[in-house]
C-alpha cells in the first residue's frame, strides 16, 4: 500500500460569519475557489494533475448548494476534467474529505487529490439548510420522543456531567485567545494562511491575512460578565442539572473561511519532485449519544489509539475542535491529557469555526506546529452534530 503524504496545507485567516465581516462580500464558491487556486499555484502543480477535489460543507443551500466543490473547481480556473464532491458530516465534514481523500490514495484509487472545506456564515446563516424543514423524521422521533437538543444544550449538559464551572469555561476560552494572539504576533501562523484579495471601496485591493475572530486582551472578567446562550424556561425544566454556563464568550465565533490540503501518494510526490511535510497514520470515527452530541472525540481517540498502539503520551500536540469550551476540557479529563499540548495555538473558540472548513483547517495548523516543534505525531479530532467524531493521527516526516 501506499502511503498518503500531505505536500501542503494552507487556509484563509477568519472572517466574522456575519454581514460586514471580511470575507463577507466573498461569494463561498469564490472563497474555496481562492484557496484551491492558492494551493496548486504555490507548489508549481499542474491542476490537471488533481484526480479529485473532496469538499466539506454543511449548509449546503442558497450559495452553498449544487455541489460547491464542482463550483470553486471551476471558478478557480483548473480544467474541466477534475471532478469534485460535497460532503457533510457536519462540523467534521473537511475532516472526513481528508479521510476519504488518504484513505483513496492508500486504496490506490488516487495518485493526487484535495481535501478541503468552506462555509460563509455571514452569507448562508448556520441552520438554513433544515429550516422550516422536517429533518428527523418519525423514526427518529418514536426513537426519542422528548426529542434531540441543540448543541448548545449538549454542550451544558457535558459541562454539568464532567462538573465544569463558568470560571474554568472562561479560562479556557481566554487562554484560547492569549494562545492565538501571540501566535500571529510571532507569525506561526504566516506560512498556512493564503491571502484573499478583497476589492475596496476607492478601487485598492486588500490583502485579508490577520484572523479576525482572535481578540487579542481577552480577559475571564470580561467573559464573565456575558450572559447564557441557550436558557430557556422550557429547557430549565427539562434538565435542571444544567448551570446555564455557555456564553458567546466560552464558544466558537460564527465564522467565515476555507481550507484545503494537496494529499499524494509518496511516490507522486517524488516524481513531481514535492516534498511530503507529513503522512496519515490512521483514522477512526465514532458515535455517541446525540442528546449529548458533542461526546464522540473521546471514544474515537481511544479507539484510534486502540488501533495504532499508541497512547496520548505518543503525541505531541492534539487539536480538539473549540465548538464549546466543554468539549476539549471534558475530552482531555477523560483521556488524561496533558492540557500544554492540547490546543497549543489556540483553537476555535479564538480562531473561528467555520463549520465545514474547520476540519483541513486544524489539519494545517498541525502540521505546521508540528514542524515548527519537532514533534513527531499529532492528533485532531473533533464533534460533529448527531453524536459523531472523526479522529486522525499523522506523523511528521
Amino acid at each position: 500500500m501506499e502511503d498518503a503524504v500531505i505536500v501542503d496545507a494552507v487556509r484563509t485567516a477568519s472572517g466574522r460569519g456575519k454581514p460586514g465581516g471580511a470575507l463577507y462580500a466573498l461569494h463561498p464558491a469564490q472563497l474555496l475557489a481562492t484557496v484551491l487556486s492558492s494551493l496548486v499555484s504555490r507548489n508549481d502543480l499542474d491542476p490537471a494533475l488533481v484526480d479529485d477535489v473532496i469538499a466539506g460543507c454543511v449548509g449546503q443551500i442558497g450559495e452553498q448548494s449544487s455541489n460547491i466543490a464542482r463550483t470553486a473547481v471551476l471558478s478557480a480556473g483548473f480544467p474541466e476534467t477534475v471532478p469534485a464532491t460535497t460532503v457533510d458530516r457536519q462540523c467534521g465534514s473537511s475532516q472526513q474529505a481528508a479521510h476519504f481523500a488518504a484513505q483513496g490514495v492508500i486504496a490506490g484509487a488516487y495518485d493526487v487529490v484535495i481535501a478541503c472545506g468552506v462555509e460563509s456564515m455571514s452569507r448562508v446563516p448556520m441552520g438554513s439548510s433544515v429550516a422550516g424543514q422536517d429533518a428527523e423524521g418519525p423514526g427518529l422521533r418514536a426513537r426519542y420522543p422528548e426529542g434531540l437538543a441543540s448543541q448548545g444544550i449538549g454542550a451544558e449538559l457535558i459541562a454539568a456531567r464532567w462538573k465544569l464551572d463558568r470560571d474554568e469555561l472562561d479560562t479556557f476560552a481566554a487562554r484560547s485567545h492569549e494562545l492565538a494572539a501571540a501566535a500571529t504576533a510571532a507569525g506561526d501562523f504566516t506560512r498556512e494562511i493564503i491571502p484573499v484579495p478583497l476589492p475596496q471601496a476607492d478601487g485598492s485591493v486588500h490583502s485579508h491575512l490577520v484572523d479576525e475572530t482572535v481578540r487579542a486582551g481577552t480577559t475571564v472578567a470580561r467573559l464573565g460578565s456575558l450572559r447564557p446562550s441557550f436558557h430557556t424556561e422550557a429547557w430549565a425544566r427539562r434538565f435542571p442539572e444544567i448551570g446555564w454556563n455557555i456564553t458567546p464568550g466560552n464558544a466558537s465565533p460564527l465564522t467565515d473561511g476555507a481550507s484545503a490540503v494537496l494529499i499524494m501518494s509518496a511516490s507522486k510526490a517524488a516524481e513531481l519532485g514535492l516534498r511530503p511535510r507529513a503522512r496519515f497514520h490512521a483514522f477512526a470515527l465514532a458515535g455517541d449519544d446525540p442528546l449529548l452530541m458533542l461526546t464522540a472525540p473521546i471514544p474515537a481517540t481511544r479507539r484510534i489509539l486502540a488501533r495504532t498502539g499508541l497512547s496520548l503520551d505518543d503525541i505531541d500536540a492534539y487539536e480538539v475542535n473549540e465548538a464549546f469550551a466543554p468539549v476539549p476540557l471534558a475530552w482531555a479529563r477523560e483521556l488524561g491529557a496533558d492540557p500544554a499540548r492540547l490546543n497549543p495555538r489556540g483553537g476555535a473558540i479564538a480562531l473561528g469555526h467555520a463549520l465545514g472548513g474547520s476540519g483541513t483547517r486544524l489539519l494545517a495548523t498541525l502540521v505546521n506546529h508540528l514542524e515548527a516543534t519537532g514533534g513527531r505525531y499529532g492528533l485532531q479530532t473533533m464533534c460533529e452534530g448527531g453524536g459523531m467524531a472523526n479522529a486522525t493521527i499523522i506523523e511528521r516526516l
